[in-house]
């Protein structure tokens, strides 16, 4: 019984933490300004989050040994710091746009500038990831996440003409006056949203910290293959509702409240304040995962005690870089940047920095020293190359299209 709860609540948590900042950006400002026609981008990034999550997390239930550590032993020291160094500047980054996620929603809960929030919301983060139990932590903010369910019931709500939809997502067209460019552009920034670094990061570091063996092999799978599609159906809803909604309207999205606005339109207040209450969540939760991130990276490439199954003077230093990347990402919020274009250019950098942590991965995940008889299958295999190719392609597009979109103006 324990086991079936154990995999029950890890496909909860996986469904409610999947969606974070990055998608709900990503989704809301791809569907009400290119309609349907980038549906394909986000299935094809849920796949990819799937298999690059399952062989992540079963390199760390087999060898017991964290990403940065294979990173640097596969790629040597020097490489592999620039690979760190990228990726931990991606993953501050997103960290300063999550931590900006979390004041936004608490500005449209209180009407309170969202600047004037980010110095509690920084505290509160580190002292839920001070003093809050792992496994405990992980479930509250990813079951919590799941209010945003509100999007698919505000989607069925509206009634849409389901064969219209299923036409424009088999056939997409670009909208009248979008150009080609800006169109790949925002289709590379909404494939970065469900494959960032850091949800690998955090999903396989997560595993060691939860003591995963090959008898957990199946505990992970079940996880991969169910929880992250159905959180991908979420950012699949909230990319319709803005759709059907903000799209047909011609309404930009620039804010936070322009991502609710398709629920509120449908369901009203109710829905307003679920959103909120799964925006809040979703947002939280994505800020302790990217903080612990942070110090995951760093600790592991330099062989340090981490993690939070140690107490914290046991991993002073790994806890040194979870509070100094907070203080780091508050300021950068502070400074009064768009938090709408700071998500924007995480996704993009991660975009960029992907390649980086997937090719040793999927290296170690056919190293039979590694993994015995758990290597990659034919199946495995041949999805994690063709993967590389397509994660090697939006790499070296990625900044190419920023500037020659102006960042997709």
């Amino acid at each position: 019984m324990k086991r079936v709860l154990a995999v029950t609540l890890g496909i909860l948590t996986a469904i409610g933490g999947f969606v974070d900042i990055g998608d709900l950006v990503a989704s809301s400002l791809v569907g009400a300004r290119f309609g349907f026609a980038l549906v394909w981008v986000l299935l094809l990034g849920v796949v990819g989050i799937c298999v690059y999550a399952e062989m992540a997390g079963r390199v760390a239930a087999v060898s017991g040994r964290p990403t940065f550590d294979i990173v640097r032993e596969r790629l040597g020291p020097r490489v592999a710091f620039a690979n760190l160094t990228g990726s931990f500047l991606v993953t501050l980054l997103t960290l300063a746009a999550e931590l900006a996620g979390v004041g936004l929603a608490l500005e449209l809960l209180s009407s309170v500038s969202y600047l004037l929030w980010i110095p509690a919301v920084t505290f509160a983060v580190w002292v839920v990831i001070w003093r809050t139990k792992f496994e405990t932590m992980e479930r509250i903010f990813g079951l919590a996440g799941l209010s945003l369910i509100v999007f698919i019931v505000a989607v069925l709500h509206l009634d849409p003409r389901w064969g219209d939809m299923w036409q424009q997502v088999t056939h997409p067209q670009l909208p009248a006056g979008e150009g080609l460019p800006t169109y790949l552009y925002y289709g590379i920034a909404l494939f970065a949203s469900a494959m960032t670094p850091y949800e690998v990061f955090f999903f396989s570091s997560g595993g060691i910290e939860e003591r995963w063996s090959r008898k957990d092999l199946i505990n992970e799978r079940v996880n991969v293959f169910l929880g992250f599609p159905l959180g991908g159906l979420l950012a699949l809803s909230i990319m319709t509702g803005a759709a059907l909604v903000l799209h047909p309207e011609g309404i930009a999205v620039d804010h936070l409240s322009q991502v609710a606005l398709p629920v509120v339109v449908s369901l009203g207040k109710v829905g307003f304040a679920f959103v909120l209450l799964g925006v809040f969540a979703a947002t939280f939760g994505a800020a302790l995962e990217t903080a612990l991130s942070c110090g995951y990276t760093v600790a592991q490439y330099f062989g340090w005690t981490w993690g939070k199954t140690h107490a914290p003077r046991a991993a002073a230093r790994f806890h040194l870089v979870v509070i100094v990347s907070l203080l780091v990402g508050s300021m950068l919020v502070l400074t009064g940047i768009d938090p709408i274009k700071v998500t924007e250019y995480s996704l993009v950098f991660a975009a960029v920095a992907l390649p980086l942590t997937y090719l040793p991965i999927l290296v170690v995940a056919n190293d039979r020293e590694y993994m015995g008889e758990a290597v990659n299958g034919r199946l495995a295999n041949s999805l994690g190359v063709l993967y590389l190719l397509i994660i090697l392609v939006a790499s070296l597009a990625a900044l190419p299209l920023m500037f020659a979109t102006k960042a997709g103006l």
